[in-house]
C-alpha cells in the first residue's frame, strides 16, 4: 500500500501543462474570444474496446476543417497518454459541418509500442505541439 507507481517528471509536466490550456480553451470558449479565433465546444471520449478509442469534438468560429481534425488528434494524444499509453494510430476521421460549427468523429488506437501503420503519432510530441498551439485536450 505504500508503494506508487513511478511518475515520469516529463508527464507530470505535460499533465500540469495540459491542464492550464484547458483552462485556457474555457476562457477562449466564452463570448470574449477574438474575432476568427476558434471556439473549441468540447470533446467526448469513448472506448470502443481495450485500445480502440473514439472522440468527438466540436468547434465554432474556423472556416478550415483541418483545425477540427487537428482538435480531434491533440483528444486522442492526452487520452493515449493518460491512459499510460506512448502512440496512437489513426483509424479514420470523419467532419461535418452545420452553420459555424465543424464535428468530427475520429477513431484511434493505443498502443504502448509504436504500431505499424502510416498514420501513427508520438501521443508526447502531440501533445507537446497541441499546447504550443492553445489546443485543449481531454
Amino acid at each position: 500500500m505504500q508503494q506508487l507507481a513511478a511518475i515520469s517528471p516529463a508527464f507530470v509536466a505535460l499533465a500540469l501543462t495540459a491542464l492550464l490550456a484547458a483552462c485556457q480553451a474555457s476562457t477562449l470558449a466564452s463570448s470574449d474570444a477574438p474575432s476568427g479565433a476558434p471556439v473549441y465546444k468540447g470533446i467526448v471520449t469513448r472506448l470502443l474496446q481495450t485500445d480502440l478509442v473514439q472522440f468527438k469534438v466540436r468547434l465554432a468560429n474556423s472556416a478550415d476543417p483541418q483545425t477540427v481534425q487537428d482538435y480531434a488528434r491533440c483528444a486522442a494524444a492526452q487520452y493515449t497518454l493518460i491512459r499510460g499509453y506512448r502512440f496512437a494510430r489513426h483509424v479514420r476521421t470523419t467532419v461535418d459541418r452545420s452553420a459555424d460549427t465543424w464535428t468530427a468523429d475520429a477513431v484511434y488506437t493505443i498502443s504502448t509500442d509504436m504500431p505499424r501503420g502510416f498514420k501513427t503519432i508520438d501521443a508526447q510530441a502531440v501533445a507537446a505541439d497541441c499546447v504550443e498551439n492553445n489546443i485543449p485536450m481531454v
